[in-house]
């Protein structure tokens, strides 16, 4: 670069918004200067636009100096060959897809700089239709509908506004996970800005460690920006919502059908993924069925024992995957004031322990829905883990084939800030008494997930020491000066 045009640069930056450093302008004006109509300053309408999108308040309430909105990966790359070799607080940055994780600094930040990757999400499959492109940015809904007329799905979110970045880099539950895994299990390319710059095209044959790493290991290497995923045949999926009175005899008959379902052998059924939902709201609990089936029948039989517990009917219904992600997503508000979330996950247990579980979470919500607190909302969710195929490579540390995981999460939702510490207290208590419950009878397992988790639930950790030792070198070989460690301050780090 000519020391003409560094002059130049210079000057324009010092017309833009944002707050110039000692020894100059700010980072954010050097970006704006470098690719206008790329930035958006607090100064900007489109600034509170982009920050009401977070889907949770403690994403909403960060304020970053700037959001940088690339369109190409090649903005993305001039964006890293700026940034990460200037110091300072104002140089940090995040990475947000969807935005959808809920702990503060996940995919957004104070001060620094907010790289918004929603602008790069189209969806390209290639000559034969069995691999599909997606940018980074994409949301699942938007996927799901562009794939809908060529009868093709790929394993993604169950929720319309899940964004493909994030999904994809810390796992991925899917419909379709009980017969091909995690939905990180089907990328077969990613295409990575790397700290230097530079871009490259990650494959299991060309960078056989970063393709393992990037499994899971979320932002810990670059920014990527493009996913090739393998695509699935799909003439539709069997889905049915299914809602129960509460009543001690049926929760007791949904901790005997769970404990069946879940149990290994003949009745496996890798088309079947379902839900329970033991819910909290209102002063009442809530229970439900989510039931899916990927097999394209009507009425699938594996779900017969469910559907026959006394409830208050059935509208289930063969549909489209982009359908059902839509259909489903209407019962998940847009966004919360507030929200706390946990994941823990075990091998299936007898009925009994089911019910020592779900007794648990009642006692805990009772005590704490008498603290008072505004708005709160307690979702309490078992689903079966997913299922890694035999001979998959996977740094998760689970057994692959094994059908028998059960994984749970609570999520609490609620209204004000004031009430963080009770709610972070109370949902702790009953996650830890659930977990001590299930280790005390040789059931609970290390892994954590990574897209239910909460920051402080140490997942890389979880996974093993040879395999964190498997991130770590991967982000020493690819990022060896730790920008991706030490700017991008949020997110799950493989240095903790």
């Amino acid at each position: 670069m000519s020391q003409l045009f560094w002059n130049v640069l210079l000057v324009a930056a010092a017309t833009l918004p944002g707050v110039a450093t000692a020894g100059g302008p700010s980072t954010c004006q050097v970006i704006a200067a470098q690719m206008p109509d790329r930035v958006i300053f607090p100064s900007d309408s489109a600034y509170n636009v982009a920050q009401s999108s977070y889907y949770a308040g403690q994403a909403r309430d960060m304020q970053p100096g700037c959001i940088f909105m690339p369109r190409t990966t090649d903005e993305v790359s001039r964006f890293i060959k700026t940034a990460g070799p200037r110091n300072g607080p104002d140089a940090k940055f995040a990475v947000r897809g969807g935005g959808h994780t809920l702990w503060k600094g996940a995919a957004n930040i104070d001060g620094g700089i907010t790289v918004d990757m929603r602008l790069i999400n189209g969806t390209v499959l290639n000559a034969d239709r069995s691999i599909a492109s997606l940018g980074a940015g994409g949301r699942f809904g938007d996927v799901y509908h562009s794939l809908k007329p060529l009868n093709l799905t790929v394993l993604g979110g169950r929720v319309p506004s899940i964004g493909v970045g994030g999904f994809l880099t810390s796992g991925g539950m899917t419909f379709l996970s009980r017969r091909y895994g995690f939905a990180c299990d089907s990328v077969k390319g990613y295409e990575v800005v790397l700290a230097s710059g530079k871009v490259i095209t990650v494959t299991q044959a060309s960078y056989p460690d970063l393709w393992l790493a990037l499994k899971g290991g979320t932002n810990n290497f670059g920014i990527v920006t493009r996913f090739d995923v393998k695509t699935y045949a799909s003439d539709g999926m069997w889905y049915d919502l299914v809602q129960y009175n509460y009543t001690e005899s049926v929760l007791q008959a949904q901790a005997t059908e769970l404990s069946r379902f879940m149990k290994p052998g003949a009745g496996f059924d890798p088309d079947a993924m379902m839900g329970f939902f033991f819910d909290y709201a209102g002063g009442q609990f809530f229970l439900r069925n989510a039931l899916w089936h990927t097999g394209g029948v009507r009425n699938p039989p594996v779900y017969k024992p469910f559907t026959e517990i006394p409830n208050f009917g059935s509208s289930g219904q063969l549909l489209p995957v982009a359908d059902v992600v839509d259909t489903f997503g209407a019962n998940i508000p847009p966004s919360t004031p507030r929200a706390y979330q946990l994941d823990w996950s075990f091998i299936n247990p007898p009925a009994k322990v089911y019910m020592d579980l779900f007794k648990i979470h009642q006692d805990g919500i009772k005590a704490l829905a008498a603290k008072n607190i505004d708005g709160i909302f307690v979702e309490f969710l078992t689903q079966p883990q997913a299922v890694i195929p035999r001979g998959t490579p996977s740094l998760f540390g689970l057994q692959t084939g094994r059908t028998d995981y059960v994984m749970m999460l609570m999520t609490a939702a609620y209204a004000n800030a004031a009430d963080d510490a009770v709610v972070i207290e109370g949902i702790n208590a009953i996650v830890q008494a659930q977990k001590k419950l299930l280790r005390n009878k040789g059931y609970l397992i290390d892994f954590v997930y990574a897209n239910y988790a909460d920051k402080s639930q140490g997942v890389y950790q979880s996974w093993g020491f040879e395999n964190v030792a498997k991130l770590r070198a991967a982000s020493r070989k690819y990022d060896p000066l730790g920008v991706f460690q030490k700017k991008v301050t949020g997110g799950l780090k493989v240095f903790f």
